[in-house]
């Protein structure tokens, strides 16, 4: 799901606050300084796209992200492979992208889930 300037930035927010805020102390981080109906605004958005939840504080609502940057990202890389005409090729044009460093976490991630694979539940466990 690809998010605008200003949703990006809410979200940066929120993600650094995930207890939640109310509108006007997200407002109040923002560098941008956009006005307070702006931002409900933009919350308002991504409480409907499901990225942010709302709940009643007195006459306020506070907002919170409903899942953490990184599982955001992971579902984003995710879709946009599961989108792709040939999957193949998009992850050889990522893996050809990536440094030396990003390469050795993507193979740290292959073999941790390859050991998460491999102790499965024993036979007869459900």
């Amino acid at each position: 799901m690809r998010l605008g300037d200003l949703e990006r930035a809410i979200m940066e927010v929120l993600w650094h606050h995930p207890d939640g805020l109310l509108a006007r102390e997200v407002a109040d981080r923002l560098p941008s300084s956009p006005a307070a109906t702006t931002v409900l605004t933009v919350l308002d958005r991504l409480t409907r796209k499901q990225l942010v939840t709302r709940t009643k504080q007195g006459r306020a609502h506070r907002y919170a992200p409903m899942a953490s940057k990184e599982a955001f990202l992971a579902t984003a890389m995710h879709t946009a492979l599961v989108e792709a005409d040939d999957p193949d090729a998009v992850l050889s044009h990522f893996v050809g992208s990536v440094s030396e460093e990003e390469t050795a976490l993507l193979r740290r991630a292959l073999t941790q889930v390859d050991r998460d694979h491999s102790e499965g539940p024993e036979v007869g466990e459900s």
